[in-house]
Parts: structure tokens; C-alpha cells; sequence
């Protein structure tokens, strides 16, 4: 804004500029900014480190099970010098352990083939050629490695290139390192499929994306998540094409998300991602001095109270829950607002007046929050961060493919990521 600009604002208009340029910035705690964009606490301010006062101290649990058991006896007495024979009785009084890593190095099994001369006929007869001698010479469990580090450690392709050379002799090139995850991303179709089709059967889903670099563009990496599987999907687009394109038709009972427009609509209900409207209420009420972002405040902690009981209530009792928290939301949005960030408010509750309370007629089945589907996004964050995208979409998708297997896995059971890849690469 230039100095004519300001000139002809009036005195109200300059007041109100002002105070908006003294608001506090906005944190993780009351905006969708990540923790790591939080500014730390002045060292003077912070809490010393360390156990504190009273705190009960832990330790290492012994192995159940050692690899090896070396018993440590004394073989001569400190007091006269007598010699203590190995059959004398004696006790445990310590118990040490030290543990190490074996040197790993590659298994090379080399297969040759030979051709004899028939004694008979003289025809020379050549041995069939091995299984798998026309794939690639490396195993399933370095594909399974390869994978892990460069997804779920998110190496990129000159540190997976290091460590594999350092940790295990291996010697690979970055090209070969491409066409190992890109064939072990390819054993992830099937799981993808499945757990696609477990998507576009659910009466719940949610949904949520984050922006990556892929092939030096902007684009997007998604989640949907249900009952019963979390799929990951790489698109360049952030438009509603998207979930038209992965849901294939289906039209669920609740779609859960936040109040992005591309997300709206999808199902036959809405329930709005109430955690983000928590966290732009505590940003009005540290920034403002309107009394209508308490009472919002204090109307989501009741909201957020039900939610956590709401499997052990009585229908009647919800029912009259349900009637008390949209009475009190009305009297809310109807109250008149002086600060601009409590006006905003209630705009975007009027907006979404029909999307917040949707959960209480499905106890026990839909979340109040998006959270899940923010989780299941972090560990792509930090591989953008690390990596700063993708160079091909194949990569994106494939990635996506290897989330969606080992995520949907986890819902079943508590396998590692490492053993999902591991059971999949080998089928």
C-alpha cells in the first residue's frame, strides 16, 4: 500500500490497519501451519532439560532370549588367595549385555549353464535356462530395502546409492536404483487394487492433500482413507476431477474433510473437519477481543466432550445433546460480531451450518476431525521436504502405490513397513 493509499483511508480504516499489523503470528495451534514453523521459545524462557524432580528413572529391558549366555567367575579368593574351584555354587548378582550389528555383505549365487556332448548321438544338449534369468539379478529382500529407505526414509538416490555401498558393499548405479523401485512399486499394484476397491464400497470416507513437485510442477499428493484401507494418490491436480477419478462413481454415505471446495460434495453427508475451525477460533481469540470467539470456543469443547462419549449414549440422550449444541450454535452465529476475525467466523460456520454436527448420527463411524487422513499425509511431507518432489510422475504414483499397500496393512494388523514390503515384493 503506498503513502496516497494510507492518506485517503479514514481515521476508523487506519486504526483498524493497524491492529491487524499487531496481531500475533499465526502458529500450529491456530492455523494449518506445521509445528516446524513454530518459532522456539527464547532459551531464557525454556524448560531446563532432563528428568525432572520425582521422576522414576527407566532402563533397557534385558533380551528374553540372548544369542549367546557368558558366565563370568571369579577364580580366586580377594581375601586369601584360595582358589575357587568351577564346580563351587554360585549366584547372579549382574547381568550385562552387549549388542552389536553383524557385518552384512550381499549373498551372490551365480548360476551356470553347461552343455554336454551326448555320447550316443553327439548332439550337444545345453541345461535349461534358470528361473528368473532373464529378470533382474537382485532379490527381493534388496528390493524391499531399496523401497523402505527411499520411501519411508526418505533417501534420495545419492544417499540410497551411499548407504547401500557403505552399509553392505553393494555397488549400485542410480539408474539401477530406479528400475529396483520401479519393479518393486509394480508388485504394489495388486494390494492398490484391493485396497481401491475396499474404498469404493465404504459408507465413510475422508480425504485430504498436500502439494509436491513432481516433474518440476506443482501437484498433489491425496489420501482417502475408510474402515477398511488408506489410498494414496499422486494427481497434478488439486480440482474435485480428482476424487471423481479415485472414487469411480461411488457416492458414500459421509465424506469427511476439511472446507476446501474440491472436497465438498461427495457424499450424500458432510461433516467438516471440526480441528481446523478449533484452531482458526484460538487464533480470534488470541488475536481479537471479541467475546463471540469464546463462546465458539467453549461451544466446540462441548462438541468435542460429545464426541468422545458419543458410543455410550442413549439415542434419546444424542438426540437432546444434538438439539441443546444447534440451539446454542444459532444464538451464536445470530449474535453481532465487532472484530473482523470473529465476522469471518461466523460466515464459515453459516457456510458449513450442516457439515458439523453430522457425526452424531453415525456414533462410533465418523470422526470429528480429518486428523487420520493428516497423519497418513505426514510422511510425504517430510519426503517433499527432504527429496523436493519427484523427477517423473511414475515415481509419484508408484510411491503412492507403496504407501497405500503398507498403510492399508496397518490397519489390519502391526506389521512394520519393512515386513509389509518384504511380504509383498516375494509373493
Amino acid at each position: 500500500m503506498s503513502r496516497s493509499d494510507l492518506e485517503r483511508l479514514s481515521k476508523e480504516e487506519l486504526i483498524e490497519l493497524v491492529l491487524k499489523l499487531h496481531r500475533p503470528e499465526k502458529t500450529s495451534r491456530t492455523s494449518s501451519k506445521p509445528p516446524s514453523s513454530d518459532h522456539k521459545e527464547r532459551r531464557e524462557k525454556s524448560r531446563p532439560g532432563g528428568a525432572k524432580p520425582g521422576h522414576e528413572g527407566h532402563k533397557r529391558a534385558l533380551s528374553a532370549d540372548p544369542d549367546q549366555v557368558v558366565e563370568h567367575r571369579p577364580v580366586s579368593c580377594s581375601a586369601c588367595g584360595e582358589v575357587l574351584a568351577g564346580d563351587l555354587p554360585a549366584e547372579v548378582i549382574s547381568v550385562h549385555e552387549r549388542i552389536d550389528l553383524p557385518l552384512v555383505r550381499p549373498v551372490v549365487e551365480q548360476h551356470r549353464r553347461l552343455c554336454v556332448t551326448c555320447p550316443a548321438c553327439r548332439t550337444r544338449v545345453a541345461a535349461p535356462r534358470p528361473a528368473g534369468a532373464e529378470a533382474t539379478p537382485f532379490g527381493p529382500r534388496l528390493h524391499a530395502v531399496a523401497t523402505y529407505l527411499k520411501t519411508f526414509q526418505a533417501f534420495s538416490y545419492e544417499r540410497l546409492q551411499a548407504a547401500l555401498s557403505d552399509l553392505f558393499g553393494l555397488r549400485l548405479s542410480q539408474g539401477g536404483l530406479m528400475n529396483v523401485l520401479r519393479r518393486a512399486q509394480g508388485c504394489c499394484a495388486e494390494g492398490r487394487d484391493v485396497a481401491l476397491a475396499h474404498l469404493r464400497q465404504a459408507p465413510v470416507v475422508a480425504s485430504d492433500e498436500t502439494g509436491v513437485r513432481i516433474e518440476g510442477a506443482n501437484s498433489f499428493h491425496w489420501v482417502f482413507r475408510c474402515q477398511d484401507a488408506v489410498v494414496h494418490h499422486a494427481a497434478p491436480s488439486r480440482a474435485a476431477a480428482v476424487v471423481g477419478e479415485v472414487m469411480g462413481g461411488h457416492r458414500p454415505a459421509v465424506w469427511i474433510s476439511d472446507r476446501y471446495s474440491a472436497q465438498q460434495g461427495h457424499g450424500e453427508r458432510q461433516q467438516t473437519c471440526l480441528a481446523h475451525l478449533a484452531r482458526d477460533v484460538a487464533y480470534a481469540l488470541e488475536a481479537g477481543d471479541d467475546l463471540l470467539a469464546l463462546r465458539l470456543k467453549l461451544w466446540l469443547d462441548k462438541v468435542f466432550v460429545l464426541a468422545r462419549s458419543l458410543t455410550g449414549l442413549a439415542a434419546s440422550t444424542l438426540a437432546r445433546k444434538r438439539r441443546e449444541l444447534e440451539r446454542d450454535l444459532d444464538a451464536i452465529l445470530k449474535a453481532p460480531a465487532t472484530c473482523d476475525l470473529a465476522q469471518t467466523l461466523q460466515t464459515r460456520m453459516r457456510r458449513a451450518r450442516d457439515q458439523l454436527l453430522t457425526f452424531v448420527a453415525f456414533p462410533g463411524l465418523v470422526d470429528v476431525t480429518n486428523n487420520a487422513c493428516e497423519r497418513d499425509l505426514r510422511p510425504a511431507v517430510v519426503q517433499r521436504k527432504v527429496t523436493n518432489g519427484y523427477r517423473v510422475m511414475w515415481a509419484a504414483k508408484g510411491e503412492a502405490d507403496v504407501r497405500t499397500v503398507v498403510a492399508t496393512a496397518a490397519l489390519r494388523t502391526k506389521a512394520t513397513p519393512f515386513a509389509t514390503l518384504l511380504a509383498t515384493i516375494t509373493v
